[in-house]
């Protein structure tokens, strides 16, 4: 049986499992936001970071990639490994995933994609939305055992970047960044 799995965030550049095929592509009726709390990875309990999950939105796209796992060992090591680096991301779907804009039909059927629900019963780290600026200067604080969050966000433009995906909210997110930092608005923490 061979399992897909969706990344769009950090999984785009750093899977940490093995795969047999990478594909870069898109998933319909998504888009991709800062709205995911980060208290294991790039925050603390204390100083959430900010990191992506995705929001349903018609005739929208995201773009990312999807991994191919193939044997029964890589499968349920990947899945072992995502069930950890995931947890904080209450929910899974099984998406179409297209490599062509003008397929009708997916290159991918049913595959699985983390999403962090807006539901705090379920998601208490869910932050959900606020304005560039308040996002912004959340990262520019933010640091946890995976490294600054401003780091997160600034992989995740060049890995997008790189794919030929221009994220309007991520670009304008690591612009308004780059502009508090170069301006010193913030001290830092």
């Amino acid at each position: 049986m061979v399992v897909w799995v969706f990344g769009y965030g950090s999984l785009i550049w750093k899977a940490g499992f093995n795969y047999d095929q990478r594909l870069v592509g898109f998933i319909k009726g998504y888009r991709r936001v800062f709205y995911q709390g980060s208290t294991d990875h790039r925050g603390t309990p204390e100083y959430p970071g900010r990191t992506v999950t995705l929001e349903p939105a018609e005739g929208e796209v995201c773009c990312g990639v999807a991994y191919k796992i193939s044997t029964k060992e890589d499968e349920e090591t990947a899945l072992t490994h995502l069930e950890v680096r995931e947890k904080q991301y209450d929910k899974k779907a099984y998406l179409d995933f297209f490599t062509e804009t003008t397929a009708t039909t997916p290159a991918v059927s049913g595959i699985m994609v983390y999403i962090a629900s807006p539901d705090q019963k379920l998601n208490r780290n869910y932050l959900g939305p606020a304005s560039i600026e308040d996002i912004a200067k959340q990262i520019i604080h933010a640091e946890g055992p995976s490294g600054p969050n401003r780091d997160y966000l600034f992989q995740l433009e060049k890995a997008l970047l790189e794919m030929g995906c221009k994220d309007k909210h991520v670009m304008d997110l690591a612009n308004e960044v780059r502009r508090i930092v170069s301006q010193g608005e913030l001290t830092a923490s």
